[in-house]
């Protein structure tokens, strides 16, 4: 193998093995909506496991303060303020009881990975592995929902 194939190999694996999530390489643009649901593949979360929920909260915990809080808030009520391209992006609180993810964890995985043609990252494109998708909808779910 070429010494910059195994460098990308190892990359690849330490991103995938934990730590800290990657920065986002560049931002897709917002017509990418459809580019994301075609990558998106339900499949790709069926081998993930948490040794503890413990283990997957404090992973999530990680990953929404590094990817989500600068448009939903500290404690997910999508009251952080987040200005893009001049208006104040308002997303929905995660603690509503009535917020359409609130008891569907696939479906919150899927609105992550693809985002929002009005403004929410194609989380899946631009950097978040599925591990940390996973993690973050736990983290939303399971800690921030029921706090």
């Amino acid at each position: 193998m070429r010494p910059s194939t195994l460098l990308l190999v190892a990359v690849g694996l330490s991103a995938a093995c934990g730590g800290e999530p990657r920065a986002p390489q560049a931002q897709a643009p917002v017509d990418s909506t459809p580019l994301a649901q075609a990558a998106y593949d339900p499949a790709m979360f069926d081998t993930i496991s948490w040794p503890t929920l413990e283990a997957a909260l404090e992973r999530g915990q990680v990953v929404y303060r590094y990817s989500c809080m600068k448009c939903h808030g500290e404690t997910g009520l999508g009251d952080a303020g987040f200005v893009r391209a001049g208006d104040t992006l308002r997303p929905p609180s995660f603690r509503d009881p009535d917020w359409r993810f609130a008891n569907d964890k696939a479906g919150l995985r899927e609105q992550v990975f693809v985002g929002t043609a009005e403004g929410m990252p194609h989380w899946g494109l631009v950097g978040l592995a599925p591990r940390d998708v996973d993690a973050v909808a736990v983290y939303i779910l399971e800690g921030m929902r029921k706090r």
